[in-house]
């Protein structure tokens, strides 16, 4: 059993910033690729951006330059900071990342969810 959870959410006004955590936690051998995914209201989820266990990172063309995700191996933690926040960007974000477990399964596992409010 893996889980991730997400911490950093909150309300913020725009322009302002948040850095969003991730922590996975439990049989875990190995993590491939974490990410940053986000669901607005009425919306699909759309890819924020992503990082491998490398380093190489991927974002959705709109986010990049205000948003930077970045990751401690060491502590299996992914974290993605924002700035110049702008009402847009309201929605539940979610953390997902591509585990091997100690059973040498690959798991893609998902948190609950965190929620940011930017507003105007």
């Amino acid at each position: 059993q893996v889980q991730l959870v997400e911490s950093g959410g909150g309300l913020v006004q725009a322009g302002g910033s948040l850095r969003l955590s991730c922590v996975a936690s439990g049989s875990i051998f190995s993590i491939n690729a974490m990410g940053w995914y986000r669901q607005a209201p009425g919306r699909q989820r759309e890819l924020v951006a992503d990082i491998t266990s490398g380093g190489s990172t991927n974002y959705a063309d709109s986010r990049e330059g205000r948003f930077t995700i970045s990751r401690d191996n060491a502590k299996n933690t992914v974290y993605l900071q924002m700035n110049s926040l702008k009402p847009d960007d309201t929605a539940v974000y979610y953390c997902n990342a591509g585990v091997i477990s100690r059973s040498l399964r690959y798991l893609e596992v998902w948190g609950q969810g965190t929620l940011v409010t930017v507003s105007s």
